[in-house]
């Protein structure tokens, strides 16, 4: 279980060009498309196979994050690899309709990170340790993420047992890591180590772990199971959750009593909570007020700035630049879903950053691409 998502060691460059993020290579804003139907409207999710529309980029993903054995490397954090990444990984083996690849991650995943006894994924795989998992708490983002991905495997190539193991980590992410707090079903970071008896400030959760669209799809697989009460509560946690200046929310929040930025982690909106618009834009929950204030940080014209920025939430500086263009992309999303606008010609080809900005924009294309079709 990281506790941020730092530069993985390197140092990071000076930051871009001040101005705008939306400044360069976006077409003018059209009007504001209309989401492609979720769940709630419809009663059915659009599924995500084919939904990737750059193929040379999974070619790209694959060649340099994916080992011959089916093991997603993180490789600017030490070449661990972790539940997240395996999630990841198979989600974008399903939008590139690449079963052979779905299959070798899965596989890999069951054989050395599915070692828990309640069905879940211990959180991280180190190559250079014996044991290589050396920490067998789970991360209920991963997970999610795991089940999400078979689920759609499942309906994609008509695969009952993908389904079936879907709906196995799906309730086995409920047993263990939802939680009745005064927001409603409450999603814990892990199965141990978060929750109020656990620390002084618990529960403790990070808003990023809220997957929205993946939320919609596993209440599909386990309709018995509250998910839509799990992600209102991410909803209404997020509603209170916007500290300082910049009114964005912390990477790790403390719910008990008022909620605050958690104790002994930085009061930042950082390497996590970057996720958090991309996750409200692609799922149920992407209202305008919900984006607005990621909108404004990110699009604001009134002082220069860096692109995309890990931000000081007591100062509401940016505190350090996030110069992989796959951060712009989640920006890219936001001014899609909010006004329109075209995803940016510039982060449509196949280079790679790190696995995961490159991992971002890759799932940021898939977004616009099934969410908001006309911003492609």
């Amino acid at each position: 279980m990281t506790a941020s998502r730092r530069p993985f060691g390197l140092a990071l460059a000076a930051a871009f060009a001040a101005g705008s993020i939306f400044a360069t290579s976006v077409a003018p804003a059209g009007p504001v498309p209309a989401p492609t139907a979720f769940a709630a409207e419809t009663g059915k999710t659009p599924g995500l196979r084919g939904t990737l529309p750059v193929p040379a980029l999974w070619a790209a993903w694959k060649a340099r994050f994916v080992a011959s054995e089916g093991r997603v490397i993180d490789d600017a954090n030490g070449g661990v690899s972790h539940s997240e990444g395996q999630g990841y990984g198979m989600l974008l083996a399903v939008a590139a309709d690449d079963r052979e690849t779905f299959r070798t991650l899965w596989n890999w995943t069951r054989a050395h990170l599915s070692l828990r006894k309640d069905g879940l994924a211990a959180w991280r795989w180190r190559a250079d340790r014996k044991p290589h998992v050396d920490d067998p708490n789970n991360a209920s983002d991963g997970d999610i993420l795991i089940a999400w991905a078979l689920m759609e495997a499942g309906e994609a190539w008509n695969d009952a047992a993908a389904t079936a193991a879907a709906r196995r980590i799906a309730r086995a992410v409920f047993a263990a890591n939802v939680v009745p707090t005064r927001f409603g079903p409450t999603l814990l970071p892990g199965a141990t180590g978060f929750g109020a008896g656990a620390r002084k400030d618990g529960p403790v959760v990070n808003p990023s772990y809220w997957v929205f669209p993946a939320l919609a799809r596993l209440a599909e697989v386990t309709p018995d199971l509250d998910w839509r009460g799990v992600a209102a509560s991410g909803e209404k946690l997020l509603a209170e959750a916007r500290f300082g200046p910049a009114n964005l929310p912390a990477e790790w929040v403390s719910i008990a009593g008022a909620v605050r930025p958690a104790d002994g982690f930085p009061a930042t909106f950082g390497y996590n909570a970057v996720r958090v618009p991309l996750h409200l834009a692609w799922g149920e929950s992407g209202r305008r007020e919900r984006l607005a204030p990621f909108m404004a940080r990110w699009s604001g014209e009134a002082e220069p700035r860096a692109t995309m920025a890990v931000v000081d939430l007591a100062s509401g500086r940016d505190a350090e630049p996030l110069i992989d263009p796959g951060y712009r992309a989640v920006a890219a999303v936001v001014a899609c879903a909010l006004e329109g606008r075209r995803f940016p010609d510039d982060l449509r080809g196949a280079d790679t950053d790190h696995y995961y900005p490159t991992t971002l924009r890759a799932l940021a294309m898939v977004a616009v691409n099934q969410r908001y079709p006309t911003c492609w």
